[in-house]
């Protein structure tokens, strides 16, 4: 369902909300995951995005999700810097090439705990890096909204075991037995995202153009490629540690 795109073509994307190959390796990860659960799914034709990134880039794979199986989407957030992010993001990827059939409606809202005026009849929500920003007793009922909102839903947040990765990041973390708590035990749930380097490089922006067409560059993200594809093969006490995302994915 979903195309088979790799960590250098993801990184056009990543580039255009000025991440790097860091956020390239994510949406690589993430799409591993969503594209076995989505093939055995019907294709969903409104697809909503119910919080933005706290902090690092426009979710942007999911408007590439989007794009490809066809779906409107609509983007919720209560930030208004968040949702003009979004849009600069999005001119930026759009001048490369990418997400030219993509139109998202942007929906600001007064907190994205409550989504009440928000109507349901979504397909598919998806949200990733937001839950982590609510305060622990929100936390339920967004999840209550999205399962009101979306028959189906995709939820990552950052590894709250993963405390190098949460210090460096400044982000706060949601551990994968909180996520559960949340989700309940019909939902599946995971660890993904463990790139092999740690957290906080910083590149120049030369570095980054470089890491478009740089020949090197490409052997070493096809090679990451095939790394991110045997994380789950790994221990689970090592990917607690490790990993940068906890998910979850509930019918």
């Amino acid at each position: 369902m979903l195309k088979s795109l790799s960590i250098k073509e993801l990184y056009v994307p990543a580039l255009a909300e000025g991440e790097g190959v860091g956020t390239a390796y994510e949406y690589f990860a993430k799409r591993l995951v969503l594209a076995r659960w989505l093939k055995n799914l019907p294709k969903p034709a409104h697809i909503l995005i119910a919080g933005l990134p706290e902090k690092y880039g426009s979710s942007l794979d999911f408007l590439q999700l989007a794009q490809e199986l066809g779906a409107a989407v609509s983007v919720v957030d209560e930030r208004p810097s968040a949702l003009a992010k979004l849009r600069h993001s999005l001119a930026a990827a759009q001048k490369e090439g990418w997400l030219t059939a993509v139109s998202p409606q942007l929906i600001p809202v007064p907190r994205l705990a409550d989504l009440q005026e928000i109507k349901p009849g979504f397909d598919l929500c998806l949200g990733s890096e937001g839950l982590q920003r609510l305060d622990a007793g929100e936390r339920p009922d967004y999840v209550r909204h999205v399962r009101r909102l979306a028959s189906r839903a995709a939820l990552f947040a950052p590894n709250g075991d993963n405390m190098a990765h949460t210090n460096i990041s400044g982000l706060a973390g949601v551990t994968l037995s909180e996520m559960q708590q949340l989700v309940g035990p019909e939902a599946k749930t995971g660890y993904i995202d463990m790139p092999p380097f740690p957290p906080g490089i910083t590149r120049t922006e030369d570095q980054r153009e470089q890491a478009t067409s740089g020949r090197l560059e490409a052997i070493a993200m096809w090679g990451l490629g095939y790394y991110a594809r045997l994380e789950h093969v790994l221990p689970t006490a090592v990917r607690r540690r490790q990993s940068h995302i906890v998910y979850a994915l509930f019918d």
